[in-house]
């Protein structure tokens, strides 16, 4: 019901993807009816003290629909080979650390691996894609890339192109954060720029679209100053204006013809509840979106901070608890 609710309000904002991160190393958020100990055990954990949880395949069909009907596409995730230790606590032959595995519940990130040299982790990988697909009308699949940090380089590049090729078998194009550039990349595939500018203009010279998402200005789990009641703040603090003031179309020194969007990430591990949600998408989300739909010309932060302040009456009657920046002469 609450990603319902986001999706009420992200259609009114004209946000037209919603891209779903569904497994990590605290949890598998997704059911997989041929691999059931990804839900049975992979899931019965979150960040903190909490029993995690997951949506079975009717509840994302449901979603699913709902957001297509607002259309809204929705964009699944399976982060790999990292972020992987979820999946491996669940079936141990996926893991490819030798280190003992255990459920893990902090955000320190970069320690967890497929064993990418099996075929028997492909099996899985093609399994898993495969129910994923089916239940996905939309086009993209995100294999996720981000942040294999104990992966060498050979085997992640190994890894990336098989995964890939599994995702185009099941007639999905592939997504993967900037980090799979290095692998056998071109013009069918889409790079997620969130930490490296060199990794997107690779991409863009390999042919790839780019989705920009870049952490110092896009982040929505980012704090707005150091007051902020939630969040954190590894990338930046990113106020109102900040999130306002940069320009998509020049940001990453990359061709236009490139650029296939923008997006605002919303990692969760710091909420719990939809009004701590509000709190940090709103209201940067509305100005990501008139980033992604205005043209530079038409953009102006003066000009914005007033629309923006009139869009207080539609917030409280969505019951939406937005942070109200003081930069901001809110209306009510």
């Amino acid at each position: 019901e609450d990603v319902k609710k986001y999706i009420d309000i992200l259609s009114y904002y004209k946000m037209n993807n919603l891209h779903l991160h569904l497994s990590d190393d605290q949890g598998w958020r997704i059911e997989i009816k041929s691999w059931p100990k990804l839900t049975e055990i992979g899931s019965t954990m979150e960040v903190g003290e909490g029993e995690g949880g997951f949506y079975t395949q009717e509840e994302y069909t449901d979603i699913v629909n709902y957001a297509a009907r607002r259309h809204i596409n929705i964009v699944p995730e399976i982060d790999m080979p990292g972020h992987t230790n979820a999946a491996s606590l669940s079936y141990p032959f996926l893991d490819g650390t030798s280190e003992k595995l255990e459920p893990y519940t902090g955000i320190t990130v970069g320690f967890s691996t497929f064993d990418t040299r099996k075929d028997t982790v492909y099996a899985f990988v093609d399994d898993v894609i495969r129910e994923l697909a089916e239940l996905t009308p939309g086009p993209y699949i995100h294999i996720g890339g981000d942040e294999s940090l104990v992966t060498s380089k050979e085997d992640f590049v190994y890894f990336i192109d098989r995964a890939t090729k599994i995702v185009e078998k099941h007639g999905k194009k592939m997504i993967g954060w900037d980090e799979v550039v290095h692998a056998d990349m071109n013009e069918n595939h889409t790079v997620q720029y969130w930490g490296k500018k060199e990794n997107a203009q690779e991409g863009a010279e390999k042919g790839m679209k780019v989705i920009l998402s870049p952490a110092v200005k896009a982040y929505l789990d980012m704090k707005y100053d150091i007051e902020s009641l939630y969040g954190l703040s590894w990338a930046a603090y990113i106020p109102v204006d900040v999130a306002y003031n940069w320009d998509p179309e020049t940001y990453a020194e990359i061709p236009m013809e490139n650029i296939l969007g923008i997006e605002a990430p919303l990692w969760s591990e710091t909420i719990s509840n939809f009004d701590e949600l509000a709190y940090l998408a709103f209201p940067r989300v509305i100005g990501y979106a008139e980033l992604g739909w205005t043209v530079k010309e038409n953009r102006n932060w003066e000009d914005y901070k007033i629309r923006l302040a009139n869009q207080a009456p539609y917030l409280n009657r969505e019951g939406v608890k937005y942070f109200p920046s003081e930069l901001i002469d809110w209306k009510e």
